[in-house]
């Protein structure tokens, strides 16, 4: 039993890490462009971008190395009295690396 339990949460874990990733990588525009373009594109999304970069290029001469997913904010409430629960996305966090 302890083996199936096991089992089942490597599976679910598994399966989690790779919808996170999913949507990271959907999230992240692609082509060709800047980081200014890249950045504006994410916030256009809705995403809080938070820019971690190396040199001091400006961000519209600067290239993406990384867009990484952050942490997502999420309210539920109930959508009349005594109904089904809807779940809202307040908040989304992307951090994207630049050089």
């Amino acid at each position: 039993m302890k083996k199936f339990a096991f089992a089942s949460a490597l599976v679910g874990a598994t399966a989690a890490a790779a919808i996170g990733l999913a949507g990271a990588a959907q999230a992240a525009p692609s082509g060709p462009g800047n980081a200014q373009q890249t950045i504006s594109e994410l916030q256009a999304q809705g995403y809080n971008v938070i820019v971690n970069r190396t040199g001091s290029a400006p961000l519209d001469q600067a290239t993406v190395v990384a867009v990484r997913p952050g942490q997502t904010f999420s309210q539920t409430d109930h959508r009349n009295p005594g109904g089904d629960l809807q779940t809202t996305v307040t908040g989304k966090t992307v951090y994207v690396d630049v050089k």
